[in-house]
Protein backbone atom coordinates (compact mmCIF):
# COMPACT_ATOMS: atom_id res chain seq x y z
CA UNK A 1 0.00 0.00 0.00
CA UNK A 2 1.26 3.21 -0.77
CA UNK A 3 1.99 5.25 2.40
CA UNK A 4 0.80 8.26 3.22
CA UNK A 5 -2.01 7.96 0.19
CA UNK A 6 -5.40 10.12 0.37
CA UNK A 7 -7.36 9.73 -2.02
CA UNK A 8 -9.63 12.36 -3.44
CA UNK A 9 -13.30 12.88 -1.21
CA UNK A 10 -16.36 12.42 -2.97
CA UNK A 11 -19.84 13.29 -2.49
CA UNK A 12 -22.52 11.01 -2.88
CA UNK A 13 -26.58 11.98 -2.70
CA UNK A 14 -28.04 9.99 0.29
CA UNK A 15 -29.74 7.69 -2.02
CA UNK A 16 -29.44 3.96 -1.39
CA UNK A 17 -29.54 3.40 -5.07
CA UNK A 18 -25.88 5.24 -4.65
CA UNK A 19 -24.77 2.22 -3.35
CA UNK A 20 -23.78 1.05 -6.28
CA UNK A 21 -21.35 4.41 -7.35
CA UNK A 22 -19.77 3.94 -3.78
CA UNK A 23 -18.80 0.26 -4.31
CA UNK A 24 -17.25 1.03 -8.03
CA UNK A 25 -15.73 3.99 -6.79
CA UNK A 26 -14.36 2.53 -3.77
CA UNK A 27 -13.18 -1.20 -5.52
CA UNK A 28 -11.31 1.49 -7.96
CA UNK A 29 -9.58 3.76 -5.79
CA UNK A 30 -8.04 0.38 -4.47
CA UNK A 31 -6.82 -1.36 -7.40
CA UNK A 32 -3.51 -3.46 -6.80
CA UNK A 33 -4.42 -4.43 -3.25
CA UNK A 34 -5.72 -8.02 -3.07
CA UNK A 35 -9.16 -9.24 -4.04
CA UNK A 36 -9.91 -10.52 -0.30
CA UNK A 37 -9.23 -7.15 1.24
CA UNK A 38 -11.10 -5.15 -1.40
CA UNK A 39 -14.04 -7.54 -1.03
CA UNK A 40 -14.31 -6.34 2.44
CA UNK A 41 -13.23 -3.24 2.18
CA UNK A 42 -16.07 -2.85 0.07
CA UNK A 43 -18.68 -4.70 2.39
CA UNK A 44 -18.02 -2.38 5.28
CA UNK A 45 -18.29 0.60 3.06
CA UNK A 46 -21.61 -0.67 1.38
CA UNK A 47 -22.65 -1.23 5.28
CA UNK A 48 -21.57 2.18 7.02
CA UNK A 49 -23.33 4.29 3.91
CA UNK A 50 -26.65 2.49 4.17
CA UNK A 51 -26.45 3.47 8.10
CA UNK A 52 -25.86 7.03 6.71
CA UNK A 53 -28.70 7.39 4.24
CA UNK A 54 -31.14 4.90 6.50
CA UNK A 55 -30.16 6.69 10.12
CA UNK A 56 -29.29 9.81 9.21
CA UNK A 57 -30.63 13.14 7.71
CA UNK A 58 -28.19 12.15 4.98
CA UNK A 59 -31.04 10.28 3.59
CA UNK A 60 -34.04 13.14 3.94
CA UNK A 61 -34.35 15.02 0.50
CA UNK A 62 -31.87 17.23 -0.34
CA UNK A 63 -29.20 14.96 1.81
CA UNK A 64 -25.80 13.77 1.63
CA UNK A 65 -22.69 11.44 2.26
CA UNK A 66 -19.09 12.70 2.08
CA UNK A 67 -16.63 9.96 1.70
CA UNK A 68 -13.00 9.76 2.24
CA UNK A 69 -10.24 6.53 2.28
CA UNK A 70 -6.83 7.57 3.19
CA UNK A 71 -3.85 5.27 4.11
CA UNK A 72 -0.36 5.20 5.90
CA UNK A 73 2.11 2.15 6.22
CA UNK A 74 0.08 -0.08 8.01
CA UNK A 75 -3.78 1.19 8.05
CA UNK A 76 -6.60 2.35 5.53
CA UNK A 77 -8.91 4.35 6.93
CA UNK A 78 -12.34 4.68 5.28
CA UNK A 79 -14.58 7.88 6.35
CA UNK A 80 -18.12 8.28 5.91
CA UNK A 81 -19.28 11.78 7.25
CA UNK A 82 -23.30 11.85 7.66
CA UNK A 83 -25.42 14.90 7.94
CA UNK A 84 -26.55 13.91 11.26
CA UNK A 85 -29.40 12.44 13.54
CA UNK A 86 -32.47 11.83 11.64
CA UNK A 87 -34.59 10.83 14.27
CA UNK A 88 -32.92 7.30 14.56
CA UNK A 89 -28.98 6.31 16.10
CA UNK A 90 -27.92 3.24 14.88
CA UNK A 91 -26.88 0.76 17.72
CA UNK A 92 -25.11 -2.83 18.09
CA UNK A 93 -27.70 -5.33 19.00
CA UNK A 94 -26.57 -6.93 21.76
CA UNK A 95 -29.62 -8.66 23.58
CA UNK A 96 -31.81 -10.98 21.50
CA UNK A 97 -33.35 -14.13 21.79
CA UNK A 98 -32.49 -16.82 19.25
CA UNK A 99 -35.67 -16.28 17.43
CA UNK A 100 -35.50 -12.19 17.34
CA UNK A 101 -32.18 -13.24 15.30
CA UNK A 102 -33.31 -15.66 12.73
CA UNK A 103 -36.03 -12.62 12.06
CA UNK A 104 -33.98 -9.80 11.98
CA UNK A 105 -34.03 -8.59 8.57
CA UNK A 106 -32.17 -4.96 9.36
CA UNK A 107 -28.87 -4.49 12.38
CA UNK A 108 -26.67 -6.47 11.50
CA UNK A 109 -24.31 -4.43 9.52
CA UNK A 110 -22.50 -2.69 12.65
CA UNK A 111 -21.59 -6.20 13.79
CA UNK A 112 -20.10 -7.77 10.74
CA UNK A 113 -18.20 -4.23 10.83
CA UNK A 114 -17.24 -4.97 14.55
CA UNK A 115 -15.81 -8.29 13.33
CA UNK A 116 -13.96 -7.08 10.05
CA UNK A 117 -12.02 -4.12 10.82
CA UNK A 118 -9.22 -3.40 13.71
CA UNK A 119 -11.50 -0.02 15.13
CA UNK A 120 -14.92 1.64 14.16
CA UNK A 121 -16.73 4.25 15.24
Amino acid sequence: MNPNRLWTHRLYPGELPRLSAVRRDLRTDLDGLDDDTVDTLVLCGSELFANCVKYTASGHDGGVVRTLWQADDHTLTLGFTDDGLGGTVPALPRTRSTTQWQQAEDQRGLLMIEELSTAWG
